[in-house]
């Protein structure tokens, strides 16, 4: 307990804007929430879709909020203002909101999912670099880890509330859809009016666009490998759909099956602050480790899981995985990356891992489909490993310190 106290404690440090971008994040979770977690069930359920098609568009929803990161990355480096560019992206989910419940064949959804992760792309990397820049760097870690937390605080809300609708509704997922439209809205109001970006944080231009070979070589070798063991990483981390599909095949009723990011979501939460304000004492490495580690654990435990008991448990150990190392990878980019070019590092590092997850989860539902679910689980264990390895081989490489470093500017 003596350990945790002055983690916590350091909350009241963290800048109001971050916890503000927290709260942002939350809302628009809690609205894409309500409706990821039900969106395998009525793509196959209602729309007869195929396990490949839902890895497809999964995938490929999530590259493309990742090339679109690059882009947007880069331009808050440029132009300085990365509010307005998260405000932006945020505005452009809310309103792509509505076309979930509007949406008649699977054709729809694809292209609903595909705006709707445009404008999670657009406000990715501005917001993530506007983190680092409003927070001294002894606190990166513990205000990544802050709006992480809150941002999965709203992952698991989103999904609790749709199971308490789907309840309501007598399974009308529509009713549910539209329903999501609401935070997503707040969403937007709360990044509107309560987050500021004061001229003295704005680093300064950088000589080229930072899209330029001169300045992307500028962002330094140990970024380029928190990128590599990244993207290794990812090819482990095929979409979440997948949990949910599980655990329909071992026997949860359709109307449960947002119960499944729910349980993920609170061991996620619950993780990912505390595991932040550790690292900034000094080590980055270990807990991302750990992480890898609880990855091939979930991966072995759903791969031969058959009942509802073995699903949660490897659901739960998957949520420990993504809070014990989304926002340390998030921690060690603003650690390896010059000032002047955080946004770019910011969606460099999300495309490289955006790329890797299409390949997973497109993968994921071959695998499963030609072979079933264990093969598509033990896939993911493996590359899981794979990526502890390189973890560990270039440990001394990548800092175990870096915390305690100040970003150049």
């Amino acid at each position: 307990m003596s350990e945790s106290k002055p983690a916590f404690s350091r909350l009241k440090q963290i800048p109001a804007s971050v916890w503000a971008l927290g709260l942002v994040s939350l809302l628009m979770d809690f609205s894409s929430e309500m409706i990821h977690a039900l969106l395998p069930v009525y793509l196959v359920g209602a729309l007869g879709a195929s396990m490949a098609q839902v890895g497809l568009i999964e995938g490929v929803a999530e590259a493309t909020a990742s090339f679109v990161k690059v882009l947007s990355g880069a331009l808050s480096d440029w132009f300085g203002h990365r509010k307005l560019l998260a405000l932006i992206g945020y505005g452009l989910a809310a309103l792509t909101k509505p076309l979930f419940p509007l949406a008649p064949d699977v054709t729809w959804v694809a292209a609903a999912r595909f705006l709707d992760r445009v404008g999670k792309g657009i406000r990715g990397a501005p917001r993530d670099a506007l983190v680092a820049d409003v927070t001294p760097p002894p606190l990166l870690g513990a205000a990544f880890g802050l709006r992480q937390s809150l941002d999965t605080v709203g992952a698991f809300l989103g999904p609790a509330i749709a199971v308490l609708l789907m309840w309501l509704t007598v399974d009308d997922i529509r009713t549910v859809f539209w329903a999501a439209t609401i935070p997503a809205g707040l969403a937007v109001l709360v990044l509107a009016l309560g987050v500021e970006e004061p001229e003295a944080t704005r680093p300064r231009k950088p000589a080229h666009f930072p899209l330029h070979i001169v300045e992307l070589r500028g962002l330094g070798g140990g970024f380029w490998l928190v990128v590599a063991v990244s993207t290794l990483f990812s090819l482990a981390r095929f979409s979440e759909a997948f949990l949910i599909l599980k655990a329909q095949a071992v026997g949860l009723p359709a109307m449960f099956a947002p119960l499944v990011l729910v349980a993920m979501n609170i061991v996620y939460a619950l993780a990912a602050y505390p595991v932040g304000a550790f690292s900034d004492r000094g080590d980055r490495i270990t807990p991302l480790a750990a992480g890898m580690i609880a990855l091939i654990a979930a991966d072995g435990v759903l791969a031969g899981g058959n009942t509802l008991s073995m699903v949660a448990l490897g659901v739960a150990l998957w949520g420990l995985h993504m809070g014990l190392t989304q926002g340390l990878l998030a921690a060690l980019v603003a650690d390896a990356a010059p000032a002047t070019l955080r946004g770019t590092a910011f969606g460099v590092f999300n495309l490289a891992s955006g790329v890797a997850l299409l390949v997973a989860s497109w993968a994921a539902g071959l695998l499963w489909d030609m072979e079933g679910d264990y093969a598509a689980f033990s896939a993911g264990g493996f590359c899981a490993f794979a990526a502890l390895a390189g973890l560990l081989a270039l440990r001394g490489r990548l800092g175990g310190d870096t915390a305690t470093k100040t970003p150049s500017a």
